[in-house]
Parts: C-alpha cells; structure tokens; sequence
C-alpha cells in the first residue's frame, strides 16, 4: 500500500466516519486516516465488504481503530436506522464527515427504494439525508466533506426533471447529480455559519484515478468496460493518489468552509491536491437555495 503523503499530519483523538469505504477513493481516505491515528467508521452498503475493508485496514496498520456500520444510501429508512445505531455507539462527536459513495452512469434508468432516479438519490439526496440525520454528532471544528467530480462542469440541473423521469440520459444525470454535490456543499457551509456552529462543509474530487466507479454497471466482456479498464490501466492516477483531495480537504488547515479540492495537474485529472475552481452553475446561490428546499421536499429532512 502507498505511504502516506508527506503533508498529512497526525490524527490521533480524531473520528472519521466515511461512507463507501470499502473500495476505490473511500478505502484509501480510510486507509490514510486511520494510519494516521483517527479513529474511523466504514459506513457501507454491504457488511461483508466493509468487513474485508477492515481487515486490509487493519493489516496494514495493526494499531489502527477502525469500525463498520451498514448503511444504503438509496435508502431514507436505512439511513435513518444508520444513523441512529452510529449516534447510540459514539461517546465522542464526529470530526470528519466525508460523503465519499456514489454511483455512475448506468445505462437505464434506476431507482432507489423511495423512489429517486439512482444517481441523483445515491449522491445527493442519500448523501443529503445522512448529513441531516449526523449534524448534531459534529464536533465544534468538524468537517462534512463532499466528494464531488470533475463532470460537474457538464452538470446542469434539470429542475423541472431532476429524476430523469420523461427523459433519462446516463451522463446527464450523473453530471446533474455532482453539480448537485457542491450545490448542497455550499449551502451546507452558508446554513451552518449561520446557525453559528463551528462546523464546516467542503468539497473535492479525485481527478481522473484507477477505481471500479467507471466499471460498476458494464457487462462481463463488454466494450465499454474494456476500454474503461484501458483507460484505468494507462491514464488514470492511482486511487491512493485519488483519495488525496478528499484527505486533504478533510485534515488540511489552508483549507477553509465552501472550499474546493482537486488534483493539481493537466486538467484536474492527476497530481497533488491543491483548491481548485467550480463553474458558475456551482456558484450559483439561487440554485444552491433551491437545491435544499427540494432535498427538504424529498427527504422530509433539514439542518436541526
């Protein structure tokens, strides 16, 4: 396993809890953080993966304090159960929230269990309902970090079809569902300042990295999947080096509420992770205002 990078400072006394930790850019930001002394949640679909995770954890790093919780995010009820067993086991808050699982461009349409288009029910509303549901669990200086994308830059939101129901085009939603994530980010930060909590919301995203993201939804054999793993193989960076944003964005001190993470070379797509830029869809207040009220609307959720 890669070493940790150099600009990473020690975690000891720190609670990470990561969602879709047991793979890709979620295993190695749990693998560094609890190499670097945090104590850290696996929060994952499936116990029998996030178990595996653990334990390669756990190798890796023997004195590591490493947990794991079952949680779907295509599912408000799994979420609300989730939560409430991680509230009950902790004694001590949360300092690092990170919104890591997500789902891409499958091609039909799919849904979650209440309903949702999956990409924009996995990424954002899922992720949107479990930072509701853990808010009050954050520590004073705690950190909600949004795991976002580089195609947030073709994103736009479909307001009057945000689940793709008349017209339902993979890498439409997809883009819709990470310009939806640093929607939510911003006024996340914007909503906890307000309430006067110390806590606060970033973003980042991985750059171009080697992860089974691109690879989930393609048939055995398949030419989409060929050359998406030809792509990984000779293009992508590492997931360890992909998982740096997100690490960084969460244990950095130059890295303040509403900020942005990504890759520093060539297109965001590879290299160290420095503050990065958004588009103006991003940027837009009005949108961020009304992304929130139509997570509240779907969820029946908000900022206690």
């Amino acid at each position: 396993m890669s070493p940790l990078p150099s600009w990473l400072e020690r975690q000891d006394g720190r609670l990470a809890v990561i969602t879709g930790a047991n793979s890709g850019i979620g295993f190695e930001a749990a693998r560094m953080l609890a190499k670097a002394g945090a104590r850290v949640v696996l929060a994952c679909r499936r116990p029998d993966a996030a178990d595996d995770a653990r334990q390669r954890i756990q190798a890796a790093a023997p004195d590591a304090t490493l947990e794991t919780l079952q949680v779907d995010l295509g599912s408000l009820a799994s979420i609300e159960t989730a939560a409430a067993t991680l509230t009950e086991r902790l004694d001590v808050p949360i300092d690092l929230l990170i919104n890591n699982a997500g789902v891409m461009a499958p091609p039909t349409r799919r849904v979650t269990t209440d309903g949702f288009e999956l990409q924009i029910g996995v990424n954002h509303l899922g992720h949107f309902a479990w930072t509701m549901r853990m808010a009050t669990a954050l520590s004073a200086t705690g950190r909600v970090v949004q795991v976002a994308s580089i195609a947030h830059k073709f994103g736009r939101m479909s307001w009057d079809d945000l689940h793709s129901v008349r017209s339902y085009n993979s890498w439409k939603a997809y883009g819709q569902s990470k310009l939806a994530n640093l929607l939510f980010m911003a006024e996340l930060d914007r909503r906890l300042q307000q309430k006067g909590s110390g806590a606060r919301a970033v973003g980042c995203h991985p750059g171009y990295s080697a992860t089974n993201l691109q690879t989930a939804f393609d048939a055995d054999r398949s030419l989409s999947g060929a050359v998406k793993r030809l792509g990984n193989a000779v293009f992508a960076q590492s997931a360890a080096r992909g998982a740096e944003p997100t690490v960084y964005a969460a244990t950095s001190a130059h890295v303040g509420g509403g900020d942005y993470v990504g890759p520093a070379l060539f297109l965001e797509m590879w290299g160290p992770p420095v503050k990065v830029g958004r588009t103006r869809h991003a940027a837009n207040t009005t949108d961020q205002a009304r992304l929130w009220d139509a997570s509240v609307d779907a969820t029946g959720l908000d900022l206690a």
